[in-house]
């Protein structure tokens, strides 16, 4: 059985899945975020809880909302302040007796779309994240890519495109972001990045869902502002297809949702590619809310069947 955690700032939820990769059992517990002997009780006691109703010792994975160091072993979370700073894969492995896999959850995301049972067929996916930032995870032959300091896939964390210029305009302002640097991506492509452009161009502010209703109400200003959002995002998309070359592009965050942003993407992104290049599949996210706990869980799968 594989045992995969989504651990984050109010909720730990635990998906349980078969061989098949088929949910069996599922609990959710409130996160002890600020007492880091709790959180571990926590997670053994549903570890123990889970191999109770299996009969079995389960494999654990484990996604966060952040980073595990590769030099020291410890966790860069925000989210978690119980956790920072901790060597939560050790201690934990320690205490259950049994290897502990961690991975952030924008890789978990991607992992457990990339083990969808129609998308195994493709051997590189890059799952991308528009929700309130901008994030992503990259998967070959169905194991997360991570890289030396285990930030591949921070696709939001990159600067605006040149091409970006003539869309928002030369004298755009290079806003600020989370990670300390101006002009990152995910200040223009995130849900509030989509509040911001509206705010930006018609000096009105709205949220991101009164914007999607005015859009299927058929307002004018609605449809040409996801007019300047899908040629923004294609051309960010042009950039990160041009270094990461895959055959998917998996689409997930509460943006996603709104099926007009992929009307005619891939027409919009073959302009920004090589000559010789052509655009991957784009699909929407198939497992939601689950996929954190899925992708966890799936961080100890050995290899693809096709």
């Amino acid at each position: 059985m594989y045992y995969g955690f989504d651990v984050g700032g109010s909720k730990i939820a635990l998906g349980v899945y078969n061989e098949q990769r088929q949910q069996v059992w599922s609990r959710r517990v409130p996160t002890p975020a600020d007492d880091y002997a709790q959180l571990l009780d926590t997670l053994c006691e549903l570890t123990a809880e889970a191999d109770a109703h299996c009969g079995q010792r389960g494999s654990v994975g484990i996604g966060v909302p952040g980073l595990p160091v590769p030099d020291d072993g410890t966790l860069f979370t925000a989210n978690i302040p119980a956790a920072r700073g901790r060597t939560l894969q050790a201690d934990l492995s320690q205490r259950l007796g049994r290897a502990v896999r961690i991975d952030n959850d924008a890789n978990c995301f991607a992992l457990s779309e990339a083990w969808d049972d129609e998308f195994q067929a493709y051997p590189v996916v890059l799952g991308i994240i528009l929700g309130t930032g901008v994030g992503g995870g990259l998967i070959v032959e169905g194991k997360p890519v991570t890289g030396r300091n285990y930030v591949v896939g921070e696709l939001g964390h990159m600067r605006l495109p040149v091409d970006a210029l003539e869309i928002l305009g030369r004298d755009v302002p290079l806003l600020p972001c989370g990670c300390g640097k101006r002009g990152c991506i995910e200040g223009y492509l995130s849900g509030n990045g989509f509040a911001w452009l509206w705010q930006h161009v018609y000096k009105q502010s709205l949220s991101a869902p009164e914007i999607i209703t005015r859009y299927y109400q058929g307002d004018a200003d609605a449809r040409q502002h996801t007019e300047r959002y899908r040629d923004l995002l294609a051309v960010c998309l042009g950039n990160w297809l041009t270094l990461l070359d895959p055959h998917l592009v998996v689409f997930g965050g509460g943006l996603s949702n709104f099926d007009a942003l992929y009307e005619g993407l891939a027409e919009r992104v073959a302009p920004l590619l090589l000559p010789v290049a052509r655009p991957p599949r784009f699909a929407k996210a198939r497992h939601g809310d689950a996929g954190g706990m899925r992708g966890a869980a799936f961080l100890h799968i050995k290899s693809l069947s096709r």
